[in-house]
């Protein structure tokens, strides 16, 4: 039996299964999906990607892991935002019952 569950969001949509139920998120997943949102939810992003003064972008970024590492699934100090693109992140942390977390942020 799972210890999270959620509905899975898609596209700001939920999921629809064939038969146009919504589908489910467990677990692992369910945490990767709530850090999605917080990071969305935070508006962050959106300073980090029209910032052109790296001192200030990597000063949001550090915001953000420490808004991540409040959950409290999640082992504290392994929360890591790298950036691949210009709107493009790449979030690690490491839940204390499924391990290791790794999910792309785009905003």
């Amino acid at each position: 039996m799972a210890d999270y569950v959620d509905l899975l969001i898609t596209n700001d949509d939920f999921t629809l299964d064939a038969a146009g139920e919504p589908m489910l998120v467990y677990d692992a997943d369910c945490i990767a999906q709530d850090i999605k949102h917080l990071i969305r939810e935070s508006g962050l992003m959106v300073e980090i990607i029209g910032q052109r003064d790296n001192i200030k972008v990597q000063g949001n970024l550090q915001k953000l892991e420490r808004m991540i590492e409040d959950d409290i699934r999640l082992v504290p100090g392994t929360i890591k935002i790298t950036q691949i693109e210009i709107e493009t992140f790449y979030v690690t942390a490491t839940t204390y019952k499924y391990g290791a977390i790794n999910l792309t942020v785009n905003s």
